[in-house]
């Protein structure tokens, strides 16, 4: 545990460090977020926040290789260049949105790229653990790959929308999945702790406290699309890495344990934002619109019509993510007890 808080609390200092002197860059090469109606922000303010939190991403995965723990997730370095490969080629493709606003076409294709490069890599999804299914054929398994990364990506971009909204509920559902990861490599493998998804959470984690300071309301700079894409990728990864190659069965063994509950957490997360992607979705089709147009009508857009507040509404937000990550925590972590008057046996969580 000692070694994955070093590289969280690395990711989260090089992330802190690097923010202001890219938004001095920013500044000074006049990358502003443009002042448009749906917009909450009253003043001009520079983005490219994503490039500080791939730099404290980097220097985390740096780190680590760099540890006797996790150097072993470093044996098979394909993976590992597969999620920053990915993460660095959607990184440059949100500096370059960023900059002269690319069409949704374009960033569309970007992600599928990423996703698929990340897919055949080797982070895929092999299985789906719900009742043990196997995807059948390695096409199969780089489209669902695809699919998902890309349903994460754009899910937190959507919710991207006040001052450290993303930043803060990739930062509470990954420490959730943080947690969840770490009990699963305890049970799965006591022998090494070394795990890719788990590091990869770290450094997510950590890169996203680091910026928050500098992006809570009143931001300073915005991560723009840079950050929201490859905080969403890195979400992604993590998740498929563990939901989607590690069977259930071999955790629950006899014991009845839901083979839901494994996938359960990683829905939770990004619960919200999904749900503010599938109805801006329906709202857009029903109003014969492009699904990809953009509006003002978010779930943070309609928190702050209630009369709440910037910065309440992005706490109340964050209790909201807080609350169902880390209920669902609890009941993978707890899955829950039976008696009886002549027994005082019960069901014994996996981790046990």
């Amino acid at each position: 545990m000692r070694t994955y808080l070093l590289v969280l609390l690395v990711a989260a200092a090089v992330a802190y460090l690097m923010t202001p002197m890219v938004r001095r860059v920013a500044e000074r090469a006049l990358i502003f977020a443009p002042l448009r109606e749906r917009d909450v922000h009253s003043v001009p303010t520079p983005r490219l926040g994503g490039v500080a939190i791939m730099g404290g991403v980097l220097m985390a995965f740096l780190v680590a290789s760099q540890t006797p723990l996790l150097s072993a997730v470093f044996a098979d370095p394909a993976p590992v260049y597969g999620i920053l490969g990915a993460g660095l080629l959607l990184c440059i493709l949100g500096v370059i949105d960023d900059i002269w606003d690319l069409t949704w076409f374009t960033k569309l294709a970007g992600q599928v790229l990423a996703a698929g490069i990340m897919a055949v890599s080797g982070v895929a999804l092999l299985s789906i653990p719900l009742g043990g299914v196997i995807v059948g054929s390695q096409r199969m398994s780089i489209g669902l790959t695809i699919l998902v990364v890309v349903v994460t990506i754009n899910a937190v971009n959507f919710v991207d929308g006040l001052d450290g909204l993303a930043a803060g509920t990739v930062a509470i559902g990954g420490t959730a999945f943080f947690v969840y990861s770490y009990w699963l490599v305890q049970d799965a493998s006591p022998d090494s702790y070394a795990n890719l998804a788990t590091l990869v959470t770290a450094a997510l984690v950590g890169a996203c406290l680091g910026f928050l300071p500098h992006n809570f309301n009143p931001a300073r700079i915005f991560m723009g699309d840079s950050g929201s894409m490859l905080i969403g990728l890195l979400l992604a990864a993590s998740t498929i890495r563990v939901t989607g190659q590690v069977d259930p069965a071999l955790l629950s063994d006899s014991r009845v344990v839901p083979t839901l509950l494994p996938i359960l957490l990683p829905i939770a997360i990004v619960l919200l934002p999904l749900a503010d992607l599938v109805l801006a979705i329906i709202r857009r089709l029903m109003a014969g619109k492009s699904p990809f147009s953009a509006d003002a009508k978010h779930l943070h857009h309609r928190m702050l019509a209630l009369g709440h507040s910037h910065a309440r509404a992005v706490l109340i937000m964050y209790c909201w993510v807080a609350v169902i990550a880390f209920s669902s925590l609890a009941l993978l972590r707890w899955p829950g007890r039976q008696s009886c008057s002549c027994c005082s046996s019960g069901w014994a969580p996996p981790w046990s």
